[in-house]
């Protein structure tokens, strides 16, 4: 199934709620199932967050969390320290491609029992439980934040605690910063200082309750939105200009290319609108090593804007649902783009007309349906296999609709 997509550009506005951050909500299930006593509200209705918490409401010895990467991650180091019993956790045929060798042989390392069904290096994972005392462990620091955060949040359980040594220039740190920020939230002892994470043993803690803002990744679609229109203006929460989930920087970001933004302190809302008589720029240079799940919907932009950009720090992109380097580079010169891609780098060459009536693939991934879908404000757009947004974003087509998006079956 694919969408057909279209919209006549006219000026429109809306208000509507985005669902709780991916991130923050899949960290603290693991926190809770760990210690039993968090009130978590506002939590992510994402499918990658409706598995995590259905293997961890009941843990079965078979494991299977599809195209779900964090709950590969987190579930495999939650998953060593559950004693005495065994599992078997795999994933899509993708899942099984993605390597996940450095969180293995840190956790072995630290005294767990895990192994590989099949290709080393890789899912399937034999995982037999046992108890795990920490210590003191160095990683790469250009790898996964997912692999650390996964080791972070198992730490406080572990009798000695957990002193991580970070080597090198750290990838997605705002990431390993929300880690840190959730597990102070909750009472543990912790800090992070000179590429050293430092996380205390803490056998209980305290009932808490914890709202969760909503996802910033998600509403980057709606900056596209706005920045690619002729005048819109979208009331959307709840937001924090203080947010500890990295992609607050798109606030930023999408000044550069037209967006206003205003936070409403009294109702923990954003306003985004397009700025009047905006003068884009000819081209815009971003390190992305701290916001790489915001790139696809910034280059998207940039294209739609015509707009030329060099995005950088983008290796992480290769391991993801898809290469998504690779997969931008296909679908945006389908419709007429110049882009040219390494192996953590992306180039983008301004465009003046955008060819009609492409279809785009989407990879398995959620981010390439929703970064191509606001291109429909210039030209319609197809969109195939659209209900692969359901991973991060489940109302995400019933909110465009919102917004005066014709979404056509085909």
């Amino acid at each position: 199934m694919s969408y057909l997509i279209n919209h006549n550009n006219d000026s429109f506005s809306n208000s509507f709620e985005i669902s709780g951050s991916k991130s923050e909500s899949n960290r603290l299930l693991i926190l809770n199932s760990i210690y039993g006593n968090l009130k978590i509200n506002n939590l992510s209705n994402s499918d990658d967050t409706v598995i995590l918490d259905k293997y961890i409401t009941n843990l079965e010895s078979h494991i299977d969390v599809h195209h779900a990467g964090t709950a590969m991650r987190f579930l495999t180091a939650l998953l060593a320290i559950k004693t005495n019993k065994k599992f078997v956790i795999t994933g899509s045929q993708r899942m099984k491609e993605r390597p996940i060798k450095i969180l293995v042989q840190a956790l072995n390392k630290l005294g767990a029992n895990i192994s590989y069904f099949d290709k080393k290096g890789f899912p399937p994972l034999i995982i037999k439980g046992q108890e795990i005392f920490g210590g003191e462990i160095s990683l790469s620091s250009n790898i996964s934040s997912q692999y650390i955060s996964a080791l972070m949040l198992i730490a406080p359980i572990l009798k000695n605690g957990l002193l991580i040594n970070l080597e090198g220039k750290i990838t997605s740190k705002p990431y390993l910063e929300m880690t840190l920020a959730i597990l102070k939230k909750i009472g543990i002892n912790c800090y992070f200082k000179n590429n050293i994470i430092s996380i205390e043993h803490c056998s209980k803690i305290n009932n808490s309750a914890i709202s969760i803002e909503s996802d910033w990744s998600s509403v980057s679609y709606f900056y596209s939105i706005v920045a690619l229109s002729n005048a819109a203006e979208l009331n959307i929460g709840t937001f924090y200009k203080s947010s500890i989930q990295g992609d607050v920087k798109l606030y930023e970001i999408y000044a550069k290319l037209g967006v206003e933004t205003k936070f409403i302190k009294s109702s923990s809302r954003i306003l985004i609108k397009k700025i009047n008589d905006f003068i884009k720029p000819d081209h815009i240079d971003l390190d992305l090593t701290e916001n790489p799940d915001i790139a696809q919907t910034i280059a998207v932009t940039c294209f739609g804007l015509g707009i030329s950009c060099d995005l950088f720090g983008l290796h992480t992109l290769k391991i993801k649902e898809t290469d998504r380097l690779e997969a931008l580079r296909i679908e945006l010169s389908k419709l007429g783009a110049n882009v040219k891609v390494t192996n953590n780098s992306f180039h983008l060459a301004p465009t003046f007309s955008i060819n009609n009536g492409i279809s785009i693939e989407t990879y398995n991934d959620h981010r390439m349906a929703m970064a191509f879908a606001p291109l429909a404000l210039m030209t319609p757009i197809i969109i195939n296999n659209p209900d692969v947004v359901t991973k991060s974003y489940k109302d995400f087509w019933k909110d465009l609709k919102s917004l005066n998006f014709n979404l056509s079956k085909i």
